[in-house]
């Protein structure tokens, strides 16, 4: 039986590996990965996206930066990865959006838009000719007085979490958020938890990079939270992140 070399599975994704592996999903993963860190929480009053946006050049105008998205009044999308590829991702929820509310009269399930977005992802890994979306969603809402958070991957799997991370800060966030999320949280306590991870995984964090943006139960109604608020929280945290560094070299 002739050999075939590992480099010949990665050029088309159609093709299996002799492990079961799609490997330029797992290039789209890396993707994500690379990309910037992104929070979704859900407590009891709603639910909060975090995006810390990476911007390294003072002459870039920061609004130009778009990582969390409005879908819909009830519904918005926080993006780490190919920012293009997310584009086109958000324009078709945004539309499938519109084509529910129109067809039933009534906001689209938070679960239902998922699955729509996981299935234009999922196409694009059988398909010749075509790549794999190299970007991951957090989709955050309000659906039936609940909060719901699904994260998409660029396979077009989807899990619901009740607060996840994506990007580069992942790891760090999630073991931070492991140790400190609880259920019963306000959503003034989710921003502050959010925002606290965000720093946890970037240290020279700025208010300026920052996108933060909530939905409460109490009105189903997107938010930007304003940059005094994210600055004013950034320097508590800051404030608190440093006295737990001392009582640390205290102890030692």
């Amino acid at each position: 039986m002739q050999m075939v070399p590992p480099s010949a599975y990665d050029r088309a994704i159609t093709v299996f590996s002799p492990e079961g592996r799609l490997y330029q999903v797992e290039y789209a993963r890396e993707a994500v990965r690379r990309g910037t860190t992104a929070i979704g929480i859900t407590c009891k009053e709603g639910v909060v996206l975090a995006v810390d946006r990476r911007i390294t050049s003072r002459l870039v105008k920061i609004r130009s930066i778009e990582k969390i998205f409005q879908i819909d009044d009830h519904v918005a999308a926080a993006t780490s990865g190919l920012v293009a590829d997310a584009r086109v991702l958000i324009d078709r929820a945004r539309l499938e959006a519109q084509i529910y509310r129109l067809t039933y009269g009534e906001e689209i399930p938070i679960e239902l838009l998922a699955k729509k977005i996981c299935d234009i992802k999922q196409a694009y890994t059988q398909h010749g000719g075509v790549r794999p979306f190299g970007v991951s969603l957090l989709l955050a809402g309000i659906d039936k007085n609940e909060a719901r958070l699904f994260e998409t991957d660029p396979s077009g799997a989807l899990i619901e979490y009740k607060a996840t991370a994506i990007g580069s800060g992942r790891p760090v966030v999630m073991e931070f958020l492991e140790k400190e999320y609880k259920e019963d949280l306000t959503l003034d306590e989710s921003l502050n938890l959010a925002i606290t991870a965000l720093a946890k995984a970037n240290e020279d964090i700025k208010p300026e990079n920052v996108d933060v943006c909530i939905i409460s139960i109490k009105d189903a109604q997107f938010k930007k939270v304003p940059t005094e608020k994210i600055k004013n929280i950034i320097e508590n945290v800051k404030e608190k992140l440093s006295k737990e560094e001392k009582k640390d070299e205290n102890k030692e």
